[in-house]
């Protein structure tokens, strides 16, 4: 078949990647000037490896991109450090401990007793099914405690949902401790490395990439056709796989039913923003990423200090710091240019380290993105559309349809290919 497919991410390159070795023709259409999507990255002329422009990593048990890297021949470039990772509780930074070791956790014996075995349980119980139809919030009051829940998961929950923080379901949280490990993955040259390499693999086995080319619309054409417009040229295939988000697929496919346009219109998502920063100096002394409560009054929800993690000897000595946030795409920070978040940010740094000064930084840069986290609420799975949408030949794939698990590489592996399997084992 004759495939088109609209990103080049994860998702779109994963399906191009087994569609392109079973001998379809594949064309790619990327809006960005590179492949990975918001797992893309970026490089200051003086470092080694690129850096994400969304802090990532990856998990021992993310079977789907670990198995998918082996298939590439490179799983001699995947590393699985131990990093730190902290919780700021009342001034103080807490390790974020496996369940098994929570003894220095700000809460009573009697809380951390019943931390450690709900969240046993969560991590040996695979039935998500049930869990979904209650809320996260009533579950971990329910069985973990009141103390444990304002201590921990409260703030968590809020830093990451905002106003729809009561609403997500207890599945989203299961998987999220289910699967998570200690140690954390990442590809030597950063992601942008794992993402060329992808994209590379791609092309070697025929497909076409266009970048800087941006879908304007998708159409049914007759004779079993879908019709892909960009700026300057239509092109016509038998399939089509669009992997953007809810609203982009809405407004590139107008002639969507209104059934399916309201299915889409309800999916909830948060968006992202994040300051990086390179700086002169350490900041912290070990930790990697710190998650901070709202009422500690940060500008931000997490800081994370990449190279407490990956050595800063692949970015020239630089200490790379992320400050990052999930918002509503309607805040402020959106609109707000690089100097206005710097000076909203940085004060903020000398919490962490009082000897912080304007001067530690030698650059600077801001990505924002409108769709970075879908909102899962009460019985979820009855709202994911499925990939095949109404139009015959089009298919969606998206992270708003990877639930119960949350938005990760590892999973748009998964989803990607299994588009693939999709279009090619599903008549019109």
């Amino acid at each position: 078949m004759n495939i088109g497919i609209i990103g080049a991410g994860i998702a779109g390159l994963s399906a191009a990647f087994d569609l392109t070795r079973q001998g379809h023709t594949v064309t790619i259409f990327e809006a960005s000037d590179r492949p990975g999507g918001l797992a893309s990255g970026f490089k200051d002329p003086r470092w080694d490896w690129e850096l994400e422009r969304f802090y990532h990593h990856w998990f021992q048990t993310d079977e789907d991109v670990i198995r998918l890297i082996d298939e590439l021949g490179l799983s001699e470039k995947l590393f699985f450090p131990e990093p730190v990772t902290s919780l700021f509780i009342d001034d103080k930074l807490y390790p974020a401990t496996p369940l098994w070791r929570n003894a220095l956790l700000p809460i009573s014996p009697i809380a951390k007793i019943r931390y450690a075995l709900s969240g046993i349980f969560l991590r040996l119980s695979s039935n998500w099914q049930a869990l979904e139809k209650e809320t996260a919030h009533n579950w971990l009051i329910k069985f973990m405690g009141e103390e444990t829940y304002r201590v921990l998961w409260e703030p968590l929950l809020i830093g990451k949902f905002g106003k729809y923080y009561r609403d997500v379901n207890m599945a989203w949280m299961w998987a999220r401790l289910h699967k998570r490990t200690v140690k954390l993955g990442y590809f030597e040259g950063g992601f942008q490395a794992f993402n060329q390499a992808l994209c590379d693999a791609v092309t070697a086995q025929g497909g076409t990439v266009h970048f800087s080319t941006p879908v304007t619309t998708i159409t049914r054409e007759a004779a079993n056709k879908v019709t892909v417009a960009t700026e300057t040229e239509t092109h016509t295939f038998d399939r089509v796989l669009a992997t953007v988000s809810p609203s982009l697929l809405r407004r590139l496919t107008p002639n969507l039913p209104a059934d399916y346009l309201s299915q889409l219109d309800n999916l909830k998502s948060m968006g992202a923003i994040v300051l990086v920063l390179a700086l002169k100096h350490k900041l912290t002394d070990k930790h990697y990423w710190i998650n901070l409560p709202k009422t500690a009054n940060f500008p931000f929800l997490a800081l994370v200090e990449h190279t407490n993690f990956i050595s800063a000897e692949h970015y020239d000595g630089d200490t790379i710091i992320y400050c990052g946030d999930y918002l509503e795409s309607s805040h402020h920070y959106f609109s707000m240019d690089e100097d206005e978040l710097l000076a909203l940010f940085l004060p903020a740094l000398k919490r962490f380290n009082p000897d912080f000064d304007a001067d530690w930084v030698r650059e600077s840069w801001v990505f924002k993105e409108s769709y970075a986290q879908p909102v899962p609420p009460l019985n979820h799975s009855r709202n994911i559309p499925p990939l095949k949408t109404p139009i015959p030949g089009l298919y969606w794939a998206s992270m708003s349809q990877i639930y119960p698990w949350d938005r990760g590489t590892n999973y748009a592996v998964e989803i990607g290919r299994r588009a693939a399997r999709e279009i090619t084992q599903n008549p019109l």
